[in-house]
């Protein structure tokens, strides 16, 4: 990639209320402030995905980029999670499913996650104090 990314960024469908619920999630278990995001239909997200030749559209997954990889579906779900405060990276054990199941879990809940728990119009807007930790 042509620019420096933050060293741990999360791209993430910013119309979806799941994605923008986890989004919230991370951010309070991440006292720290280690984790940077960005939507995927951001023009900044768009381009992300350009550079890594990723698909711009149809957005089924969300990626997780640490220190150069790029985890997506359940790999960077748990990725995520094992880079949290607290208890929660103690989920990353179930790396140790295969990943052809942990995926088809994965898979079904992007597949309904609109219908389950609903689509945002637009995306959402990170106040002020967040801003920061957002791509822009």
């Amino acid at each position: 990639m042509t620019d420096i990314l933050p060293q741990k960024l999360i791209l993430f469908d910013g119309v979806c209320n799941l994605c923008n619920g986890s989004v919230r999630f991370v951010i309070a278990h991440d006292p720290e402030a280690r984790l940077t995001f960005a939507s995927l239909q951001s023009d900044e997200g768009q381009r992300v995905l350009r550079d890594l030749g990723l698909p711009t559209a149809d957005f089924d997954s969300f990626v997780y980029i640490n220190g150069g990889h790029v985890y997506q579906r359940s790999a960077g779900a748990l990725h995520v999670l094992k880079d949290l405060a607290g208890p929660w990276k103690l989920m990353y054990a179930f790396i140790v499913v295969p990943r052809p199941l942990r995926d088809f879990i994965y898979d079904l809940i992007s597949k309904y996650r609109y219908r389950w728990f609903g689509k945002l119009d637009a995306c959402i807007v990170p106040t002020p104090e967040l801003r920061k930790r957002f791509l822009v």
